[in-house]
């Protein structure tokens, strides 16, 4: 008999229609959470820095191969998503393809990408919703605007140390009640977000393209200046790496299975159309970016989109930019706290956590419990800690579901080939082989330090594991 530790979740192509949450999100839902988590403020910052000291304006290319290295992994994720609509992204794939220690690790590690993302966007957008109140002459005292102990000027000159990122604690709680509301009603307001978010880029885009001069684009892709990433095409390659990041986050729709109507054929089409939206989206915008300001003088510009919007003298964009990117971030956190939650539910209806996150409110059938908890530790995290430090861990996660999930497609089909695919990969083995190299290049990218927190994250969840969800699940009481 083979270990506990690798035995294999049962393969269900038609989840059970009595998961208590409300199938309330049809494609369209999908789509605007998808783009609504993809697309962060990392758009207007990160083009700047990586056409000035990478790519040139060739750093439109590199959003283009980009999007087509996480189509790869969103291509995976499909044809999974196709087979096992049942919630628990690349957990519930890893727990069918892999076995029960796999799926603990990852579904651990993903609850921790999740809170700590949530937490730095959280954080991020403090920043920028204070410097919006700033504008329109509403000011907050600075001590309720840092980490603990940080030194900030008060308006009397005094240097004082800060209590706490009260702005961030506020968002969170505000999107955690939105949450709790339900399904239906918090994905309408979503929605709105969104469609603000996208039409601030596309008014930027708009406002901006005639004023640009044709000869910021010679040369395209400048030549390299000796080492490599410094331009040329390693340069593109290197913006790519960086782009990378930017798409993260269309998985997230992967783990609304229980509350899309059709998952099946949805959550696949979802995922694919989010990456497209966001390709053209990043494409155009930096294609603009670069045309009207010469990469040279972006390399060390904080706020690239602000350049812009001076040389074409809309200055009164500045403050629509900051509202765009406050909505944002808030769309962000929407689909963060809500990918927690699911995965948290889906293992504890597998017995590995406590039955406690797995319990619905009785009106609102959403898992009350297990959004208050997240609340709570992405509260703490966002209103003591440095952004910096909560961005360090915000990838390495995600990236290693990535890596599960393009591996587990050949391995479902050599184990299950007779199962029912609603989706497909194309090309046999070629897509998920692609997805593991690409995918697998920019995990072994990240710096030490964010190695380091990740295993330390496993092994203690490796600890829970063995005094609880060992004990506790299903799969095991089934055996007994």
């Amino acid at each position: 008999m083979s270990s506990p530790l690798w035995r294999k979740k049962p393969i269900q192509s038609d989840p059970s229609s009595n998961s208590g949450l409300k199938r309330v999100l049809g494609r369209w839902q999908l789509i605007a959470l998808g783009v609504g988590v993809t697309i962060g403020a990392g758009l207007f910052s990160l083009t700047g820095v990586a056409a000035g000291q990478n790519a040139g304006p060739g750093v439109t290319l590199s959003y283009i191969i980009a999007a087509i290295t996480c189509g790869f992994a969103g291509l995976c994720y499909g044809e999974l998503a196709s087979m096992m609509p049942s919630g628990g992204s690349a957990y519930t794939y890893s727990y069918a393809a892999f076995g029960e220690i796999i799926a603990w690790m990852i579904g651990w590690d993903l609850v921790l990408e999740y809170t700590i993302g949530a937490a730095a966007v959280a954080s991020s957008w403090s920043g920028y919703v204070t410097s919006l109140l700033n504008d329109w002459g509403l000011y907050i005292d600075p001590r309720l605007l840092a980490p603990p102990m940080t030194p900030v000027h008060l308006a009397n000159g005094d240097v004082v140390p800060a209590w706490f990122n009260a702005p961030a604690v506020f968002i969170l709680l505000v999107v955690t009640a939105l949450l709790m509301r339900g399904m239906s009603e918090s994905t309408k307001i979503n929605n709105v977000l969104v469609f603000v978010k996208v039409a601030v880029i596309v008014l930027v885009v708009a406002m901006c393209a005639k004023y640009i001069n044709t000869a910021n684009y010679h040369p395209f892709i400048p030549h390299n200046q000796g080492d490599f990433g410094q331009f040329g095409f390693s340069g593109v390659m290197r913006a790519a790496g960086m782009a990378f990041f930017a798409y993260i986050g269309f998985d997230i729709i992967s783990t609304t299975a229980q509350d899309s109507k059709n998952p099946s054929k949805d959550l696949p089409v979802a995922m694919i159309a989010t990456l497209l939206i966001c390709a053209v989206v990043y494409a155009g915008f930096s294609l603009v970016l670069t045309g009207v300001v010469n990469y040279q003088k972006l390399a060390n510009d904080p706020s690239p989109v602000a350049t812009v919007v001076n040389i074409a003298h809309a200055g009164w964009l500045n403050n629509f930019v900051k509202m765009g990117i406050s909505a944002g971030y808030i769309s962000v956190i929407f689909g963060l706290l809500l990918g927690q939650a699911r995965v948290f539910l889906v293992m504890s209806r597998d017995g590995l956590l406590p039955h406690i996150f797995s319990k619905l409110h009785h009106k609102t059938h959403t898992p009350w419990t297990s959004h208050l908890m997240f609340f709570v530790i992405t509260s703490i995290f966002a209103a003591v800690l440095p952004i910096g430090e909560l961005g360090s861990m915000t990838s390495i996660g995600t990236i290693f579901a990535f890596v599960l999930v393009c591996i587990g497609v050949p391995v479902l089909r050599l184990r299950a080939p007779d199962a029912e695919r609603r989706f497909r990969v194309p090309g046999g083995m070629i897509v998920p082989i692609l997805g593991t190299v690409f995918c697998g290049v920019s995990m072994a990218s990240l710096d030490k330090m964010t190695w380091i927190r990740l295993l330390i994250w496993l092994v203690f969840g490796l600890v829970v594991y063995a005094f609880y969800g060992k004990k506790h699940s299903a799969l095991s009481l089934g055996e007994k």
